[in-house]
């Protein structure tokens, strides 16, 4: 019931992830992040917020993204209505498909990521969303925005789109967390909030705020 993407980038030095989904509240459910240890995506039929949760603690541990899902995903009964990703600052991403999710479903490493989705009107989404975050010019966050717009319109989740979200994080910057939890156009109210957060007083504003690398920071 959703697909999703988490990926590095190599220029800034940032980790994200986005998703979107033909239910609500994608980005409370899915995404999980921290600048100190990598991404994860827990999503299917009965997501659980903690694979999710735990997945971060085994990276944050040194695991690799492998070893991380195979923890999670092995210690859980119900892991065949269940499907989860990882990826770590560094190496190739893992992903988990349980049997009993909607298809079509599945998930494709990418460079410097991985994308993952179930209940999708076809299996070419998940290709489409690999390739439009590849193809795509821009900033880290414009990227990933568009991996979801081609995986919209190579099908999507087959009962339409809800919910969408964004996650940023990074050693250097305060965390860029956006997330429409229902709108009948959800891609289209996600750029339009990355827009509103990343310009104008908000933006200056966030750009001031303690970080890793700053955790002193006060505003100017």
């Amino acid at each position: 019931m959703t697909f999703s993407i988490l990926a590095r980038d190599p220029n800034s030095g940032a980790i994200g992830g986005a998703a979107a989904t033909g239910s609500l509240c994608v980005g409370g459910w899915v995404l999980r992040g921290d600048p100190r240890a990598g991404m994860s995506a827990s999503q299917g039929a009965s997501p659980s917020t903690m694979w999710g949760e735990d997945a971060l603690t085994a990276l944050r541990s040194g695991q690799s993204a492998g070893d991380a899902v195979r923890g999670v995903t092995n210690a859980d009964e119900g892991r065949a209505h269940r499907q989860l990703s990882a990826l770590g600052l560094s190496g190739p991403g893992a992903s988990f498909t349980g049997a009993a999710n909607t298809p079509a479903m599945g998930s494709l490493d990418i460079t410097e990521g991985i994308v993952a989705g179930n209940m999708l009107a076809n299996e070419t989404v998940l290709d489409a969303m690999a390739e439009g975050y590849l193809a795509a010019k821009g900033r880290f966050a414009d990227r990933l925005l568009a991996s979801l717009h081609t995986a919209e319109n190579a099908g999507s989740d087959m009962r339409g789109l809800q919910s969408a979200a964004l996650l940023i994080m990074s050693r250097d910057q305060a965390p860029l967390t956006l997330r429409i939890d229902f709108d009948e156009t959800p891609l289209d109210a996600l750029d339009a909030l990355y827009a509103r957060a990343t310009s104008g007083d908000y933006a200056e504003w966030s750009r001031q705020v303690p970080t890793l690398t700053n955790p002193g920071r006060i505003l100017d």
